[in-house]
């Protein structure tokens, strides 16, 4: 009867340990469903329908309501009720080059220049186009050092024209200024002093008032009395004599 006893248990536990490993599985699974089909969806320029991203992802998106409910409340995934089409919401809605320029006018006015990757995601052309802008002289662009890579663009405000007479600074020029070095302190104060200059003096800070409060001297705790209260002893023994001492 034991044995019996022993071995609907151990099923039971077998039992939760197949459904607690399919269910950690089934969840793992539908969450890189999930990113398959989110970064299919991110790497096209069109709204597609649900049931060819199920294909081309080979994932149950169509069939599986977990999946969809997820897909569906994802805060990229834009859905079309009229079309009936899903798209990813990018950063930026632009598909050419003018566009892409009215764009980063509108990001420039704002105070900052837009990364070169946000830009790529919501177009791929977008590289291409801010180089060609960059030649024309709409944009101003910083690059990596280690590669040169497009790094952040820029809305070229003043931009050279016939009427100004001006015109785009020569790249020896540039070159020429990026290589200048600014000397360390000691040397730029050597600088200015051959020159009859002087560095400008920092604000002198304002000195904080000494703390009133004497330092060195403690305070010394006043030792309490102690009371004594065996009064019913009072006027048959001296409880100011030491009897201890007295007995020896």
């Amino acid at each position: 009867m034991s044995l019996s006893k022993d071995a609907d248990a151990f099923k039971r536990v077998l039992h939760r340990q197949d459904y607690t490993s399919w269910h950690t599985q089934t969840a793992t699974n539908v969450n890189t469903q999930l990113v398959y089909a989110i970064d299919y969806l991110k790497s096209t320029p069109n709204p597609m329908r649900l049931q060819d991203i199920a294909i081309v992802t080979n994932s149950p998106l169509d069939t599986d309501m977990v999946l969809l409910e997820k897909f569906k409340s994802h805060d990229r995934i834009q859905y079309d009720p009229k079309t009936d089409l899903f798209s990813y919401r990018h950063d930026f809605n632009f598909r050419n080059k003018a566009a892409l320029l009215t764009e980063i006018q509108r990001q420039t006015r704002k105070g900052g220049g837009i990364p070169v990757r946000a830009l790529k995601e919501s177009w791929k052309e977008a590289p291409q186009a801010i180089e060609e802008l960059e030649k024309e002289g709409e944009v101003l662009v910083t690059r990596t050092v280690k590669d040169g890579q497009l790094r952040m663009v820029f809305w070229n405000e003043i931009k050279p024209d016939e009427e100004s007479g001006g015109k785009p600074v020569e790249k020896e020029f540039l070159d020429l200024w990026h290589q200048l070095k600014v000397p360390n302190d000691v040397d730029l104060l050597k600088a200015l002093a051959s020159e009859g200059l002087q560095a400008t003096a920092a604000e002198t800070p304002i000195p904080k008032a000494p703390s009133t409060k004497k330092k060195g001297k403690r305070s010394v705790p006043r030792q309490r009395q102690a009371k004594i209260t065996n009064i019913h002893l009072k006027g048959e023994i001296d409880l100011s004599r030491d009897y201890h001492s007295t007995t020896k």
